[in-house]
């Protein structure tokens, strides 16, 4: 896996400022950049997986908008670079992990992200992460984004975080890694 160095910018779409995580310029185009520069070939909607080497805590979530693609970030800070497990795909429908209760998650497609990264300390029981099950993701506001239509808490379960992503239609989407974070991109078109 590639890593690349991060730069925060704000990004100004439709009179809002919205934080966002960008990358290196040679990863793909920023939100200034033009939207024929955008290069999503072979990101594709299949099922995308990674081994578990740790469970850390899970400490935050965001989004952002950019000109290709939006994008989400998991951060999980005490993974201290070790890359996060995750196994992100499309479902028909969002059962929350342990119960099996139907989550409903707005959007023409259902794109459940599992990380191995509890929403709590294994160590204190502690809440890392103040996500509550069927309830929009705390602090991620997607209102107006081209890809993003809707995000729902699933789970903490058994060391994994589960999460429902609501998209337009079923999108290319990527998962990439970066020192303390995993993300994922879903394509605009």
């Amino acid at each position: 896996m590639r890593r690349l160095g991060t730069v925060l910018t704000a990004v100004v779409l439709a009179g809002a400022a919205v934080t966002a995580t960008t990358v290196s310029a040679t990863a793909a185009p920023t939100a200034s950049a033009p939207a024929a520069a955008c290069d999503t070939g072979g990101w594709g909607s299949a099922l995308k997986s990674a081994d578990a080497r740790d469970h850390k805590p899970l400490k935050n979530i965001k989004a952002g908008q950019h000109a290709c693609f939006d994008r989400m970030v998991f951060e999980v800070p005490a993974a201290d670079g070790k890359p996060v497990g995750y196994r992100i795909g499309y479902v028909k429908e969002l059962h929350q992990d342990g119960s099996g209760d139907l989550i409903e998650v707005g959007g023409g497609a259902v794109l459940e992200i599992r990380v191995a990264a509890p929403s709590y300390d294994p160590a204190t029981g502690k809440q890392t992460y103040p996500g509550k099950a069927g309830k929009p993701l705390p602090g991620v506001d997607v209102k107006g984004y081209r890809a993003f239509k809707d995000t729902r808490f699933a789970a903490s379960f058994e060391g994994d975080t589960q999460i429902g992503l609501g998209v337009a239609k079923r999108l290319p989407f990527r998962v990439t890694q970066q020192k303390n974070q995993l993300i994922v991109d879903v394509a605009h078109s």
